[in-house]
């Protein structure tokens, strides 16, 4: 049985949307928050530790937890601070 597709109107939350729908956005942020940040930190200062290695250099581990951090902060207020 195919069901009809739902026009846009009957998307959108109206007044009577659960209020637990904001508790739980709320959550999902709260846990997506640090998530970005670690995992910046962890990917960028990663790569930097393995041209570290490779290049025999020392300075680019903190650069690349640095970069990882600046990069992470920007995408948490590109989906969440507007």
């Amino acid at each position: 049985m195919v069901r009809p597709a739902m026009s846009e109107e009957e998307h959108r939350p109206g007044p009577e949307s659960d209020p637990s729908d904001d508790h739980q956005s709320f959550a999902n942020a709260a846990w997506s928050i640090p998530s970005y940040v670690l995992s910046g930190m962890a990917v960028y200062g990663g790569i930097g530790w393995l041209l570290d290695h490779w290049l025999g250099t020392s300075a680019l581990f903190p650069i690349g937890i640095l970069v990882g951090l600046a990069l992470a902060l920007y995408l948490v207020y590109h989906r969440y601070g507007r």
